[in-house]
């Protein structure tokens, strides 16, 4: 911001960024939006379309909104319109973090480890984008430049609770999206533990066959059993009672 005692016209450079969320791409569309604020001038610049801007726009042309009343009057309008589209972004946000949640309960896959990582990243970038929004809205809030007139501050403070109310939620999705990871995390170990639970059973319940059969593969010339008639009968019955034992005792301690 120029200095009074600067030679050239005294204004204030704003910059602020529009934001829009699609659930499809999962990523937050930033577009920055620039204000060239003076005392009886406004000049706005922006490289796309931004539907707060049209919003104000199309009111004005329509006479809905009477909004020839200072350019600090139209600021005000139209950082107002650009904080309330934060709104619908954070709801369509909102509805990506609960589906998330519950296929991590459902589906918890590499899939959906990559979602829940790339929307935690998209909240952290949605935080990066408001906090310096906030320092500026807030030296609005506290009057503290003089192209604001006084009757208008109140207004600006106005913004200033929105984009504080809409940090306050970034916040929460951050804080939930953490739970979401960690109930992936706490479910992926449990389908990790039960996987190795069954292995093990499988390996114990045939450790007899794995016994009598590595027994009786022993290449010794003399080994009496060898030679049984019955002996084959035997060596299987003996696996077969054993490795039904094991199988009967591990369920009767409810292991599976």
């Amino acid at each position: 911001m120029p200095r009074e005692e600067d030679n050239f016209t005294l204004y204030l450079f704003i910059v602020v960024h529009a934001v829009d969320y699609s659930r499809k791409d999962g990523v937050f569309a930033t577009s920055e939006f620039n204000l060239f604020l003076g005392k009886n001038f406004l000049v706005t610049y922006h490289e796309s379309p931004l539907r707060s801007v049209s919003q104000i726009e199309e009111s004005a042309r329509n006479g809905t909104m009477r909004v020839a009343r200072g350019p600090d009057r139209l600021a005000h309008l139209l950082l107002d319109s650009i904080v309330e589209n934060y709104q619908p972004a954070l709801d369509e946000l909102s509805l990506e973090i609960s589906a998330l949640e519950q296929k991590a309960l459902q589906q918890p896959n590499q899939g959906t480890l990559n979602q829940i990582l790339q929307v935690k990243n998209e909240v952290i970038h949605l935080r990066q984008i408001i906090a310096p929004q906030r320092e500026v809205l807030a030296r609005f809030a506290r009057g503290e430049l003089k192209l604001i007139r006084a009757h208008l501050v109140p207004y600006f403070r106005d913004v200033y609770d929105g984009l504080s109310q809409i940090a306050a939620r970034a916040e929460s999705y951050a804080d939930a999206l953490t739970s979401t990871l960690q109930i992936y995390l706490n479910v992926s170990s449990n389908q990790t533990g039960e996987v190795v639970k069954v292995l093990t059973l499988i390996t114990v319940i045939t450790t007899p066959m794995m016994l009598v059969g590595t027994w009786y593969g022993m290449n010794f010339q003399h080994m009496p059993e060898l030679r049984w008639r019955h002996g084959y009968l035997l060596a299987a019955g003996i696996t077969a009672i054993s490795t039904l034992a094991t199988f009967w005792y591990f369920k009767k301690k409810k292991w599976f």
